[in-house]
This record gives C-alpha cells, structure tokens and sequence, in this order.
C-alpha cells in the first residue's frame, strides 16, 4: 500500500477551498455591479426617483406607454418602460416638474444626442399632461401682437381693400393689384375669432402616425387643420381620422400632379370632396408663381358648385410667422406649412394637440420609421428646419402651452 502525506492532503483541500472561494466572491461581486448599474440605468435613463415610497416592484418584463401615459405591456425590445405604477403621475408632481424641466434646460438642439432628447421625452410620458393656462396665455399674447390671425390669417377684403398693391412673401419686388375680380374672391372678414375653438387638432402627415390609432382622438376635436392634401382613406383613418374643416394645399402639388389644372379639372375636384366641407387653403401670394394656379382652384370649385370655401394666406402674415419663428432658433429657407398652421391654431384654439409631427427618422424609442405615414419621400433638404420646429413644440409641450402626441392613443 503507498503512502500519502497528510501535509499533500491538507494542501490540496485548502487550495480547492480558497478557489471555491473565490469563484463565490467574484459571482457576488458582479451580481452587486449588475445591481448597482441596473439602479443607475433606471435613474438615468427613466429619471426615475428612488425616494418617497417610489421603489419598483413586481418586474415583469418590457412596458410601453400609450399617449396618455398609461402602461401596457409588450415584448418590443426597443423599449424600456416598465410596471411601477397604477396609472399616469399628477401633472404637477414633483418627478413630473423634474421631467419637464430635463427638456426646458435643453436650450438648443444641439446641447445634448439625440438619443438623449429621446430618452428625456419618453421618460416624461409617464407624466398627465395639463394646458398651463398662465403660460399659453403669455404665448398667444406675444403671437397676437406679432402675427395676430384673427386679422391676418387669411387675406379678406377687409385686410386687403380693392386696389391693394399686395407684395408677395417672397419676391417682395413683385407687386400683385388687387382687381374687382380677385377682390371678390376674399371674404369680407376673417371666418375665424381669437379662442373660438375649444379643442384644435393640427395634423402632420409624419410617419409618426403610423400604427399610432390616434384617429378617434383627431376626430374628437373641435376644428382639425390638415397640411397638403394627404390621404385619409379606409386605410389610414384608424391612424389619421377624417374629419377636416381647414386643409392646406401646396401649389406644386396643383403643378405636378395636376397639370396646373389647364386640362382636366375633375380629378383635382374629386380629391377635394375627400375632405367633405373643409375650407380649401394655399399661399397664392408666397411668390409669383403660386398666384395663377392657386386662383384656379375657387375657379374649379365654382364650376363644380362646390360649397368649399377657398382662402389664401395673406403674405404679410407669413413673414410675421417666419421671423417669429427665427428669434425662436428655427432657421430655414421656409418655415414649414404644419408650423404656419400651430402658429395659427394657438391664437383660434384654447387647446391644442399636435400629431403626427417628428422630424427625426426613429420614433422616440429608436425604431425606424417612415418619412409620412403613407409614403417615405424625403423633402428637399434644407428648404425646411424641421427638428428645429419640433424641438420647439417638445419645449411648448413641456411648459404646458400646446400638447405633441407621439405614441398610441388609447
């Protein structure tokens, strides 16, 4: 029989037990990072408090918020929400008061990624949100003493007499008499008064409206304003609704699609009658080009005894509205039509909502999306600054003065 050292025993089972031991120390070690980081990830990236009874519980899994910051569950990996809470927090508690402030202190866009601006905005959709009455009011007083659109939102013949040398938006070296003819086509007044409407919907065609199910809430409104004739046929309306009372057209659409209307008139009309009764709306007098082609439309309406009204945009107005918009940091060849239109709205409104308005090609959870909800063309770039009007309306909503809604509608 051999022989074996006790010492050689003792050694080897001292060894295993400090390996044993070690294995056990660097498991807890990691299981702490793991847990410590989670808490910082949490805080971080949820801005949420730890403080006041507001520990989570009961983890389940992915949660993703509907727009008016309920909770519903999902297994979409792009996002991060999760079950802490019975429903939406108080307005003005003191987690949503922090929240609001996260995007107020972002003063420019380019103070923070991207990624950032997103998470802050996520995070404050876990928030109910409240018109603040002191603070849209301020708004609408500095909107009324600049661009004022309950005078000047349209032209009418009150604004703009017989006899007018109106000058054009743009090419302010042209000059357009107003006839006997084209005076006619003006209404005597602006059809619209301060606050006349209770609740407005002003709807963008962004791709953010996609699966959104937000057309009940559209349609709910009081007065929806819709931007360059986009569809809302059976397969968007769950989407996008149908209700219209003011629709915009761009001339170039008139142009390119419609062969300026010099030949057949019908197919333009019979888009039109889509939007039922709206009130038809163009920049006739943005430049020169856009005056002949966009007279022709209440000349197409006429003929086809049409009750849609046709306005223009009084040219004084949009450059009102673009240098307003420039002290705010939106720099661009133009201001876009959605943006002339929310201008508008805050003075004709007591409340309004904005959809389908991102100017970023992933929605506030990362996901790619498309350019409209219908198609995914691009616009010429830089003819528009649009992240700078969102990141605008982003500031208006969290100070209370309008409210953007970016994810599903219960």
């Amino acid at each position: 029989m051999g022989y074996t050292d006790p010492s050689s025993s003792r050694d080897l089972l001292g060894n295993r037990t400090l390996f044993f031991i070690f294995i056990c120390a660097f498991a807890v070690v990691t299981l702490l990072q793991q847990i410590l980081y989670g808490r910082n990830y949490l805080k971080r990236g949820l801005q949420f408090s730890w403080q006041n009874g507001e520990e989570l519980a009961n983890w389940t899994g992915t949660f993703n918020f509907t727009d008016d910051g309920a909770v519903k569950s999902g297994s979409d990996t792009g996002t991060r929400y999760f079950e802490f809470y019975e429903g939406p927090l108080e307005y003005n508690s003191t987690k949503c008061l922090e929240l609001r402030q996260d995007i107020i202190e972002v003063k420019v866009l380019s103070m923070v990624k991207q990624t950032e601006l997103f998470d802050r905005w996520k995070s404050l959709q876990m928030c109910k949100w409240e018109m603040n009455v002191t603070e849209a009011n301020l708004f609408k007083s500095t909107l009324s003493r600049c661009c004022n659109a309950p005078s000047f939102l349209f032209t009418t013949q009150k604004n703009t007499p017989l006899g007018t040398k109106l000058k054009y938006e743009v090419d302010t070296s042209g000059i357009f008499h107003i006839n006997q003819e084209i005076f006619k086509m003006f209404p005597k007044d602006m059809p619209y008064h301060r606050s006349q409407f209770k609740r407005c919907a002003v709807v963008g065609n962004g791709g953010i409206l996609k699966n959104s199910r937000c057309g009940r809430e559209i349609d709910s409104a009081d007065f929806v304003f819709r931007c360059n004739l986009p569809p809302i046929s059976e397969k968007y309306f769950m989407d996008v609704g149908v209700k219209t009372d003011v629709v915009t057209v761009n001339p170039s659409i008139i142009t390119e699609r419609f062969h300026k209307l010099e030949k057949w008139r019908k197919p333009f009309y019979d888009v039109l009658q889509v939007y039922e009764n709206a009130s038809v709306l163009l920049p006739a007098f943005y430049n020169t080009r856009n005056t002949d082609v966009s007279i022709r439309v209440k000349y197409v309406l006429d003929d086809f005894e049409s009750q849609q009204a046709v306005y223009y945009f009084h040219p004084q107005y949009l450059i009102n509205v673009s240098r307003y918009w420039l002290g705010q940091g939106v720099r661009a060849k133009r201001v876009s039509t959605g943006l002339i239109l929310v201008t508008a709205a805050l003075e004709l409104c007591e409340e309004v909502h904005l959809f389908g308005f991102w100017a970023f090609p992933m929605n506030p959870s990362g996901i790619f999306i498309t350019h409209h909800y219908y198609d995914n063309v691009k616009p010429r770039p830089g003819f528009h600054a649009m992240p700078s009007e969102i990141f605008n309306f982003l500031h208006m909503h969290s100070k209370g003065i309008l409210r953007v809604h970016t994810g599903t509608c219960s």
